[in-house]
This record gives structure tokens, sequence and C-alpha cells, in this order.
């Protein structure tokens, strides 16, 4: 796994920037209702995200949560005096604090479906009856755009597809919550090219293909002699979920 507090002043500026975070925004925005009053956005990463969803509602009271330093601190700078440093999976709030929990690119970071688990657990317990908690799901399948690139690092292993869409909606049904909507955005400036998708191979953002693996190697010469070096590919297009907890005295 990536070294977040390492990647966290580059962060945004190599993962489609706020053209990304505005497309994203809106696609949560859209699955949370107006009259939410407080919301958790658990792995806040640098906030670029979470200012836009509390600018975008602000009788919100928005509150960012992550785990690292140099995600927080970047986050803090963008809200203050509302971010916290916190475990998605051991979070400090009280049972049925938030009408709305989300966790945008998480939950493809945990190790074990075990950890998934432990995280939807988390933000339903601190959701309240009747409000929405929101994921993305498939992040790895959405870069996979059926370009030559694709198709040259078909070879590679891949690790487990931990927030697989079903697989996450079987987590939430555990912890009573029930399907409530679905969204998708634009990864906008994410899409790959040759070029740079060797020097991610180098530096370890394939994470189950180590840097200097021989298979990393041969793959970086046969995608430089791809053309068009430095043409981006196709944007990936990511997918979010909503799932909602029953109203009190809703038998889940």
């Amino acid at each position: 796994m990536l070294d977040y507090d390492e990647e966290a002043d580059a962060y945004d500026a190599t993962r489609g920037g706020e053209a990304r975070a505005q497309a994203a925004a809106e696609a949560v925005l859209g699955l949370i209702p107006e009259d939410a009053r407080r919301l958790l956005d658990v792995a806040c990463g640098t906030g670029i995200v979470t200012r836009r969803l509390a600018a975008a509602r602000p009788a919100t009271l928005v509150t960012g949560a992550d785990l690292t330093q140099g995600m927080t601190r970047m986050a803090a700078a963008r809200l203050p005096g509302a971010v916290v440093r916190a475990d998605s999976r051991r979070l400090p709030f009280p049972d049925r604090t938030f009408d709305a929990v989300t966790s945008v690119w998480l939950l493809h970071l945990m190790d074990h479906p075990a950890d998934v688990g432990r995280v939807v657990a988390e933000c339903a317990r601190v959701l309240r009856p009747g409000g929405v908690y929101v994921t993305s799901v498939d992040k790895a399948a959405a870069h996979d755009v059926g370009s030559d690139i694709d198709a040259l690092l078909a070879p590679r292993p891949r690790r487990p597809a931990q927030d697989a869409a079903d697989a996450v909606a079987e987590h939430a049904a555990r912890h009573g919550l029930r399907p409530a909507g679905q969204a998708a955005f634009r990864g906008h400036g994410q899409g790959r090219s040759p070029r740079g998708t060797i020097a991610d191979l180098r530096r370890g953002w394939f994470t189950a293909l180590p840097p200097g693996d021989p298979l990393a190697e041969r793959l970086a010469g046969r995608l430089a002699a791809l053309p068009d070096q430095d043409r981006p590919r196709a944007d990936p297009r990511f997918s979010v979920r909503s799932f909602r907890k029953p109203p009190a005295g809703c038998s889940p």
C-alpha cells in the first residue's frame, strides 16, 4: 500500500485535482437527502471532496476523518476545526451521530474482507436511523477502460477487490443497511498514458507488482513500444452506492 503521509502533498495533482473532486462531490451529494444535517466523510484524505460537500450544503455540519497525519493536515487547512484523525475501523463518535456517512476511495485499500466489514459496521453504527451511507465500489475495475495499455497490463497479478459491489452490499446487509441508490462519475485527468504507466509501475502503484519485479520490467518494455507515449487514454468512470439505515421501529 502507498504511504499516504508521503503522498499527501502531491495527492490531488496526481489524481484529477479539482475536476475529479467536483465530479465525485456531485455524485455523492446526489445520493444524500437534502435534509441531512450532520455528515461524516470517512477517509477524507486531503479534504478536496469534503470541502465541496460542505460548500454545497451550508446547512449541513460536515466532519472529515482520516488515519494519516499528512492527509489530516491538508484537510484541516480546507475545513478548519472540522477534521479529526481516526481509524475508519474504530470511529471516535457515539452511536447514531450522523444523518449521512461517506467513504469514497477507502474500501479498496483494505487487505482483508474482515476489515471491510469493520469499516461498514462502524459507518452503520454512527449512522442515525433513516440515515444514508455512501461508498465507492469497484475502483480497480474502473481503471480498465479497454485501452491498449489495459491489454498489455492484463497478465499482471491483482489484489482481491475488497470493494467489489456485491461484497460491499453483503457487508451492508449484515449491518442492517438496505440498498438505496447508485451513481457514477468521471475520473477527470486519470486516463493512463504509456509513459505515465511505466512510471507508476516503477514506483509501486500497482500494489501486487513490486518495483523492480521482472514482470514489471517486461511490462514496462512493452508499454514503451506503444504509440502516443504521452497521450492519456480514456478516463475511468467510478461507481458509488448508497445504503439506508431503516428508520426507528422498522425491522432491517
